[in-house]
């Protein structure tokens, strides 16, 4: 299921992470591991952000993509589920059929 992850990252474990090398490693090996569809980076209310749009094979997969940024950032995880403009047409399709 398309998955949208944000990962907001305190500014003091955020400047630790980067001096030790922890941020840049983190933050390549999910990319390397899930292939995100797509990946931002920004700020968020203090707090360096990256949102992540993925495949999430089942819910069970969910400590995998979140330990990493818990344990090594202590970052704030958010996970949703998300559609792209054609999961929304078909999505609305069904909807329109069913009434």
């Amino acid at each position: 299921m398309r998955m949208m992850m944000k990962v907001s990252i305190p500014a003091e474990g955020g400047n630790k992470a980067i001096k030790d090398g922890t941020l840049p490693k983190t933050m390549a090996g999910f990319m390397e591991q899930h292939k995100p569809e797509a990946a931002y980076f920004t700020s968020t209310g203090g707090d360096r952000t990256a949102y992540f749009v993925f495949d999430l094979k089942d819910a069970a997969s969910i400590p995998s993509v979140a330990e990493p940024f818990f344990n090594g950032l202590n970052a704030k995880i958010e996970i949703s589920p998300v559609m792209n403009a054609e999961d929304l047409k078909v999505g609305l399709d069904r909807v329109a059929k069913s009434h």
